[in-house]
């Protein structure tokens, strides 16, 4: 499975706050470097696995912030407060639970992440629908997942390996967003897209010469999607302002070549 985990993650290695401990190497994109994340705030991780992106959202909140990861799997749990106690970090809090059915009071979080987690849960429109119960008025998220353009080849749905890179769990993009504005959010705006590309040994596994063709130049195709969203009830805030924003935690220039 490494091989689509890969293709699909993006590297942290270089992100104040990562933990090599922490990365289990399972997400598609970076979320904490677009969630606008300020001192003081409460964040919540969404599938939280050894705790990765809730130290780097510590980093962006300080002391003074609160970070809560959820995560069904009580092994993830006890893996991330083992990696939280190792850097002493005491405004990190694991919750075992159903990010479905979050444990979590409502208006508390001031920031929601998550990433490569909403295509594992058979039921997203329950899980948008929290997010915005947790998140206070005024509350964003900033989430990493995958989507699809089109239907994918039948052959690909079957693969397990697709699965565990959670791909094969993935629904429209369309149907996503609609999703997202559906429960009442605003200020929606995919952050970052990224196609992902399947190796063509892989692809060949399951398709035929002239379905790889017309798959590799079709229409059809999965993309890793950074989308931010806003629950009504406080300040918009400006797209220039986000965009600002995001330059300012970029560890490097524009034009520098580096990024």
């Amino acid at each position: 499975t490494n091989k689509i985990y890969n293709i699909m993650m993006d590297d942290y290695t270089e992100v104040e706050g990562y933990n090599p401990d922490a990365d289990l190497g399972l997400g598609c994109g970076l979320p904490t470097a677009f969630a606008q994340i300020k001192k003081g705030d409460t964040v919540i991780d969404l599938g939280s696995g050894a705790g990765n992106d809730c130290f780097v959202a510590r980093h962006e909140a300080g002391e003074s912030g609160k970070i809560i990861g959820i995560d069904f799997t009580t092994a993830m749990i006890d893996k991330a407060r083992t990696n939280a106690e190792k850097l002493g970090y005491n405004n990190v809090e694991f919750r075992q639970g159903d990010i479905e059915n979050m444990p979590v009071s409502d208006n508390v979080a001031d920031v929601v992440v998550s990433n490569c987690v909403l295509n594992l849960v058979p039921n997203k429109k329950n899980v948008i629908k929290e997010i915005y119960r947790v998140l206070k008025p005024g509350g964003h998220f900033s989430i990493s997942d995958i989507v699809l353009v089109g239907d994918l080849p039948e052959g690909l749905h079957e693969d397990a390996e697709m699965y565990a890179g959670c791909v094969a769990g993935a629904i429209q993009k369309a149907d996503y967003l609609a999703f997202i504005k559906d429960a009442g959010f605003s200020n929606i705006e995919v952050q970052k897209e990224k196609t992902i590309e399947i190796p063509d040994d892989l692809l060949a596994q399951h398709l035929s010469e002239q379905e790889l063709i017309a798959f590799k130049f079709g229409s059809t195709g999965i993309f890793s999607v950074t989308v931010f969203a806003q629950k009504p009830g406080g300040t918009p805030i400006k797209s220039t302002e986000k965009e600002e924003r995001i330059l300012e935690r970029s560890r490097c220039a524009p034009n520098s070549g580096c990024c």
